[in-house]
């Protein structure tokens, strides 16, 4: 089937019958129950960031307000990229978390916590290994190389809230990739990219390991987040460069991840230094 064009259909919810539109009734049916996490959920057709909308609004909405968004105009990754796909292409939605009881030093453990749980969640609903990058991509393999196939942002919000917001390629075809080393869930070879399906699976398990992790107090050892991010991160085991906040650049090998949740690089010095925050190059393989 040859796609429609949506810039030319922008009022069509159908103009591309292999992205039909989700079905924001069932989903809400799915997942927001009494005694859960998530209190609300809309879809709309359109948005600038899902993130920016929760955010400006969450001092006054509920924990657990999910925000879903066929299409972004002005979506953001880490360090202000931008973030682009066709409509309906994938899932762009964003979570507000209000983790009042656990230490706000442990709060950075929530993007690779939601690494986690995208993962897992794929793995039972895509059937699509998926890979984490430290600190928040996600990964699969395409023609046996690595591609990011989709990306976590965390933003403080209000006085006591965290914004989730996650964007992943689910049908993004060859053609519509807007990097050569990006990725999608169908290019990969995933066995079903049936949007609805794939996002009760990643909210559900989010739910899990957020419940998890919450009732540990934020203890990444004592939940088994720590254990699991470690085993599903591809980062580890790697040559990598570590461009950090200022300019500094930091190579070694990625050795571990530590209890705040901060990559451990040994470098050529003989010294192991922690990152906490910086953009991280995998030195071989596809970044």
């Amino acid at each position: 089937m040859t796609p429609s064009n949506d810039q030319e259909n922008p009022g069509n919810r159908w103009s591309d019958l292999d992205r039909p539109p989700l079905d924001e009734g069932a989903l809400r049916r799915a997942l927001v129950r009494d005694g859960g996490l998530y209190r609300s959920l809309e879809v709309v057709a359109s948005t600038g960031s899902t993130n920016s909308d929760l955010a400006a609004r969450a001092d006054e909405l509920p924990e657990g307000a999910v925000l879903v968004a066929e299409a972004q105009s002005a979506a953001r990754g880490r360090l202000d990229r931008r973030w682009t796909a066709p409509a309906r292409s994938g899932l762009f939605f964003s979570v507000l978390l209000k983790p009042e009881e656990v230490p706000v030093e442990r709060w950075g453990w929530l993007p690779l916590l939601t690494g986690v749980a995208v993962a897992t969640g794929l793995s039972r609903a895509a059937g699509v290994d998926t890979a984490l990058k430290w600190p928040n991509d996600l990964l699969v393999t395409v023609d046996g190389q690595e591609r990011k196939a989709g990306g976590i942002l965390a933003e403080r919000a209000g006085a006591t809230g965290v914004v989730i917001g996650i964007g992943l390629n689910v049908t993004l075809r060859a053609a519509e990739l807007p990097v050569p080393h990006a990725g999608s869930l169908a290019l990969a070879g995933a066995v079903s990219t049936d949007r609805d399906p794939l996002l009760r699976a990643v909210l559900r398990s989010l739910e899990r390991w957020y419940g998890d992790w919450r009732g540990a107090g934020g203890d990444p050892a004592a939940c088994g987040l720590q254990e699991t991010y470690a085993a599903g991160c591809a980062t580890l085991g790697r040559a990598v460069r570590a461009e950090l906040p200022g300019g500094r650049v930091v190579s070694g090998e990625a050795v571990a991840v530590d209890g705040d949740g901060r990559l451990v690089l040994a470098t050529g010095a003989g010294v192991r230094e922690p990152i906490a925050a910086g953009d991280v190059v995998h030195v071989r393989g596809t970044d």
